[in-house]
């Protein structure tokens, strides 16, 4: 983003995500500089969603000061559609940087900096997914991953507990990550995991009898039992000791690549894999939809059949119908 001439304080912009403000922000005055602070810093809560909505907002205000716009009042719906129609991104990316344009302008809108929202009326590419692209493993192909781990180390105990709670409860990345040693509790005579999702829902789940061997093993050999307010899954040191602090997303990523690479299994393989095959896995033994969506904490069933590959595998005997 261009510099701003006004003074904000850098810990809002810092919050925010923002090193600065838009000229054409900037240039509406105090009262417009705050309210687009505020928008990332205040009403966006999810630390993903801002970022992304900050590059959004960026490259659509650097694209306003190459057209020569001086006002937020010569934005209009004509002038927003010429740059969704210039815009090079795929249908999805093009699709969320309207979403936060749009979003951003009804902040303005309310906060009365702007009268109307020049992005209301519109229309994005049209985009239609009813089969999702994150690479899936076969039940055997998880097996063989979760079995080539060696769990003669802590390293090893815990990449294999993180990689059982995301198959088994078809917890995102961010989720497992942030658990505490407490979210993994006793209920009865069942332990359940308690996870924290996107938008700050809670999310509690019967942990499978295979994820509450992996993490009893990794927990006592770790000795961090009663340590309940502590992170669960901690950064290994360069000594190979266990540490205080919880592993990072990246860190997770770049064990299973190396995981997936030890195995034999496609370099494709990434975070998200394990919520996609604990699905579809679930799907093939007879699970249904409904009860999937329970478990991965989707809004809709048509955010869970994304992940459902029990279609997939179209077999020779199928394609060789076609009788031409």
């Amino acid at each position: 983003m261009t510099l701003s001439v006004v003074p904000i304080p850098n810990r809002k912009l810092s919050r925010a995500g923002l090193d600065s403000l838009p000229t054409l922000i900037a240039r509406a005055g105090d009262r417009a500089s705050w309210r687009f602070v505020e928008f990332f810093a205040a009403n966006i809560r999810n630390k993903n969603t801002r970022s992304a909505y900050v590059q959004a907002v960026g490259q659509f205000f650097a694209w306003c000061d190459r057209q020569g716009i001086q006002e937020l009042s010569q934005l209009n719906p004509v002038f927003m559609a010429g740059y969704i129609e210039e815009h090079q991104g795929s249908p999805p990316t093009v699709k969320q940087h309207l979403a936060a344009i749009r979003m951003l302008f009804d902040w303005l809108v309310i906060g009365q900096i702007v009268p109307m929202n020049p992005a209301s009326s519109v229309r994005g590419p049209k985009h239609v997914v009813k089969v999702g692209k994150t690479p899936v493993l076969k039940a055997d192909q998880a097996r063989q991953l979760l079995d080539s781990i060696d769990t003669t180390t802590i390293t090893g105990l815990r990449d294999r507990a993180i990689l059982g709670v995301m198959c088994y409860t078809f917890a995102r990345v961010s989720a497992a990550v942030g658990m505490k040693v407490e979210d993994y509790y006793q209920n009865g005579k069942r332990w359940w995991l308690r996870l924290h999702e996107k938008g700050g829902k809670r999310h509690d789940v019967p942990a499978h009898h295979n994820a509450e061997a992996y993490l009893d093993v990794y927990i006592a050999a770790a000795g961090i039992g009663d340590h309940k307010h502590s992170p669960l899954f901690r950064a290994i040191d360069r000594h190979r000791r266990i540490t205080e602090r919880s592993i990072s997303r990246t860190d997770v990523l770049r064990m299973i690549k190396r995981r997936a690479q030890d195995a034999g299994l496609p370099s494709s393989t990434c975070c998200h894999t394990f919520r996609a095959t604990g699905i579809t896995a679930y799907l093939e033994n007879g699970g249904t939809i409904e009860n999937a969506q329970i478990i991965a904490a989707h809004e809709s069933p048509r955010t869970t059949k994304l992940y459902d590959r029990t279609s997939d595998d179209i077999t020779l005997d199928e394609v060789e119908r076609i009788a031409i």
